[in-house]
């Protein structure tokens, strides 16, 4: 490699329990905070004098926010040093948190969700790349499960979090909370996470970057406007149409640039692809459950939002509990055979959440989402894990930076289909939206995560040697 490369100081090596939990809390902050105030946007509009309709581009400004900022978030890491990054992430997120507290009209509020989600965006990415780089390749598993928790947790709380302090204090602390949480992270984080990291003094790509970010938050902003129509579904197909040409145009450009923000050419490495792209499709389905399973209850089974987010929380629980067993699990089983019985039990457990009425057998549907989230944690415990293994250290952060995106993207697709699927199904039964409706959404969401399979099936059988191994795969192409 051209550039000089070289690494901030010495450290040792392997993240350490407590470490792992700080990164942990940082990412469950940032993804708590993206749900929480859903269930809030009818007290936050009446109060600053807007609909909740309009009020929900509060929550497209931060998807958008993500989108921009994640592609840029390796290059940053690898100027500034990672430690250095999660500290001004967690600082931007609370100065955006204290800003959303005393916004007092929809523009501040959305300006403010913006800056929120520019401290956001850089969160996860940075915490995956301090991960990756002091962890052994063989206790990689075990590490990323603590990080794939807060991803699972989060949406989970986000809504019944959010009521409860709604309903018992003001709007106002569910941002306010984060300062003490902010202060707290960076404090830990300048203590206890090795200053390690490397270093690339690579020029930035700014036409890349205005690219990227185009392509990223016009099909985020477009998938956004479609399933949550603050906007005419106009504004959201035009938005989607020019973020496609946008990424084209990126990809073609990237693939001859010699730095560019996310490099294509990563994806020659087989098991990284295939890791990215299971992934993608797994959450097309599962990402979907969040925004499907609250609705379900609470439109078709009638239960209150306190209920609703009960039941749900099981999936929580079920994310947690495989934290305990992630390393066994996978190492008794191998990589492709855990993943496809993770993929498998996640599908069956989604088809049937939707045929288990929570009157009177409301122990048996929350053993059905416990099972859920455990099957969901597997899999993506280990899927990410993997393609961050099969890449060397030098691509860390393009490698991380590119998996954040597949992640926001789908999730954005999937509640922007589920959506669609629901419509579609209520509207050719020509009746409201109904119980039957639901069912038909998640079998599809099923369906869909199902697909994820044809990935795995091409898994190579030395790919278990790349997470026993403690140095990994070198970036060498895995075919």
């Amino acid at each position: 490699m051209a550039n000089a490369i070289a690494s901030e100081t010495t450290a040792p090596k392997g993240l350490n329990r407590t470490t792992s939990l700080i990164l942990a809390a940082a990412l469950f902050m940032e993804m708590m905070d993206s749900t929480i105030i859903a269930t809030a946007l009818p007290t936050i509009a009446i109060d600053i004098g807007t609909n909740p309709v309009s009020l929900k581009l509060a929550l497209t400004s931060y998807l958008v926010a993500l989108a921009v900022f994640i592609p840029i978030s390796g290059w940053l890491s690898d100027r500034v040093g990672a430690r250095n990054l999660l500290s001004l992430a967690i600082l931007v997120f609370m100065i955006g948190s204290v800003a959303c507290a005393f916004s007092d009209s929809l523009g501040s509020f959305v300006l403010s969700r913006f800056l929120q989600g520019m401290g956001g965006s850089m969160m996860t990415p940075v915490a995956r790349i301090l991960l990756v780089r002091n962890t052994p390749r063989d206790q990689l598993v075990s590490a990323m499960a603590w990080l794939a928790v807060p991803a699972l947790m989060g949406p989970m709380m986000g809504p019944p979090v959010g009521g409860f302090i709604t309903t018992y204090f003001s709007w106002q602390w569910i941002f306010l909370v984060n300062i003490p949480i902010g202060l707290l992270g960076i404090v830990m984080t300048r203590k206890f996470i090795p200053r390690l990291g490397i270093r690339r003094k690579t020029p930035l790509d700014l036409v890349g970057f205005v690219l990227s970010a185009a392509a990223f938050a016009g099909i985020v902003f477009g998938l956004s406007v479609i399933s949550l129509p603050a906007l005419h579904p106009a504004f959201g197909i035009a938005s989607v149409v020019v973020g496609s040409v946008a990424g084209v145009v990126y990809w073609r450009r990237a693939r001859g640039h010699p730095t560019p923000i996310l490099n294509p050419k990563i994806f020659s490495n087989g098991l990284f692809f295939r890791s990215i792209g299971g992934g993608f499709v797994f959450r097309l389905g599962v990402g979907a459950t969040p925004f499907l399973l609250p609705l379900l209850l609470q439109v078709g089974y009638g239960l209150s939002p306190v209920q609703s987010g009960l039941t749900t929380f099981a999936g929580a629980i079920g994310a947690i509990a495989f934290k305990f067993v992630a390393q066994r699990f996978y190492r008794t089983l191998g990589l492709k055979f855990g993943l496809i019985l993770a993929v498998a039990g996640a599908i069956c457990a989604l088809s049937a959440s939707g045929f288990i009425t929570p009157h009177g057998t409301a122990w048996l549907l929350v053993a059905v989402l416990f099972v859920a989230g455990l099957c969901r944690s597997a899999f993506f415990t280990v899927a990410t894990a993997m393609a961050l293994s099969a890449v060397s250290d030098e691509e860390t952060g393009q490698a991380s930076a590119i998996v954040s995106v597949a992640q926001n993207i789908s999730i954005a697709l999937a509640v922007a289909v589920a959506g669609s699927v629901l419509q579609a199904s209520s509207y050719l039964r020509g009746a409201e939206l109904g119980l039957f409706d639901f069912r038909v959404a998640l079998l599809f969401a099923a369906a869909v995560s199902g697909c994820a399979i044809l990935f795995l099936i091409a898994i190579p059988a030395h790919a278990n040697q790349i997470l026993s191994s403690k140095d990994g795969a070198k970036g060498e192409p895995v075919e």
